[in-house]
């Protein structure tokens, strides 16, 4: 939601540029009225435009007629409002970009218009301007490389951590269609899931979600099916979940079975930063090399994309050194093996304690994603050479590059 009341100018003789661009303008700012223009105005005419005293954003398709547009754009440029001008263009040519900016553009966007392009553009606005600023909650993923790796865990402790942190409005979404076990983590049972969230997307308001979620420990939680045949026929994209809660909590953790498949990959590519959650053990070492290989070629952004090294236990496994070098990628973060402590919490449904290992650890996690500290709580130290793979690493590589 944005912090002030604004508006929006779409000027476009188009009906396909205002038709791709009305929809995900709305979901990106859902309080901010939308005026259209079909088609270009007398320069002389931009007087008359119904602007604010608040931020007007403007969205000018600069390639149904060059020409006309660019005079539009120098008018509009000249006028004493706070106004900001994003130029729509056909392709990504540079000198027709290059010149809109210099004639007063502040960005632009290229067609097929997507919501990650706008996204990406209204941030880059609101740091140039902050009466621009659009309020949104931050989606972190929650991946396991593979099975059993306590992926869950994670997300349930790391989602009560950041309510306590943060105090903001905050959502545990398990959007697991097969193996979904958060309601029995944490001891919740509800009659609907997300997939009654995927239903009535179209028409979801605070009243409707109110019924959908169950709440534990100071968080709202989307649960998953009970039943999962029901849940994996046409399952593609969670996108539509993903937009209502964005407006709705500052922070949404959203926990997932498994790296690879559609539905996936459309929570990663939509949240802000996604975990990929490991062992250091070598089986699941050579899955987390292809996981995130897959998220890469899927078009994951490489840096939205975190390492986690989950039950680390530097006597049985690889050393975070080790593998760094095996998977050319930086550990985010080392969480200790606290075996006790974690099936102590999850028998009893709640969040594991903060003077455990396990706790402590989850917890400087959760500071560091949300920037609440300048450095991590605990610095995870890097483990001695030690360990049953410390041997030669020529076999090591040899496993992980055969991928």
């Amino acid at each position: 939601m944005p912090k002030d009341i604004w508006q929006v100018i779409v000027i476009s003789p188009s009906r396909k540029y205002v038709a791709e661009l009305l929809p995900i303008i709305s979901n990106e700012m859902a309080d901010a009225p939308i005026i259209e223009i079909g088609g270009y105005p007398a320069p002389n005419n931009l007087n008359e435009l119904p602007l604010t005293s608040a931020a007007s954003l403007c969205f000018l398709d600069v390639s149904s007629d060059q020409r006309t547009a660019l005079a539009v754009l120098s008018s509009l440029a000249a006028l004493k409002a706070n106004l900001h001008v994003v130029v729509l263009v056909e392709e990504a040519d540079p000198t027709l970009i290059l010149q809109c900016l210099r004639g007063g553009a502040q960005e632009f966007l290229t067609r097929p218009f997507t919501q990650e392009q706008l996204r990406q553009v209204l941030e880059k606005l609101s740091r140039l301007s902050p009466s621009l600023g659009v309020e949104r909650g931050r989606v972190t993923a929650i991946i396991p490389a593979k099975g059993a790796c306590g992926a869950t865990t994670l997300a349930s402790n790391l989602a009560v951590h950041f309510k306590r942190i943060s105090d903001g409005r905050v959502l545990l979404a398990d959007l697991d269609p097969l193996t979904g076990t958060v309601s029995f983590l944490l001891k919740l049972k509800s009659t609907y899931s997300f997939l009654d969230a995927l239903q009535h997307a179209d028409s979801l308001d605070a009243d409707l979600w109110k019924g959908l979620v169950a709440q534990s420990q100071g968080i709202d939680v989307l649960l998953p099916p009970e039943n999962p045949v029901d849940s994996i026929q046409g399952l593609r994209s969670a996108t539509p979940i993903l937009d209502f809660v964005r407006r709705t909590y500052d922070h949404v953790v959203v926990d997932l079975g498994s790296i690879y498949g559609d539905w996936t990959v459309s929570v990663a590519r939509a949240a802000d930063e996604v975990l990929v959650i490991s062992t250091n053990e070598l089986p699941a070492l050579q899955a987390t090399a292809r996981g995130l290989q897959y998220l890469e070629s899927s078009g994951i952004q490489r840096h939205k994309t975190k390492l986690i090294i989950n039950r680390f236990n530097k006597d049985a496994g690889l050393n975070k050194e080790m593998i760094e070098m095996a998977l050319h990628t930086d550990v985010h973060h080392l969480v200790p093996s606290d075996y006790e402590n974690v099936q102590r919490a999850l028998l009893d449904g709640k969040v594991i304690p903060t003077t455990t290992a396990f706790g402590k650890s989850v917890l400087a996690l959760a500071q560091n994603l949300l920037g609440k500290t300048g450095k991590e709580a605990e610095t995870a130290k890097k483990s001695s050479p030690g360990g049953v793979f410390s041997g030669s690493l020529t076999g090591l590589f040899k496993a992980f590059s055969r991928g």
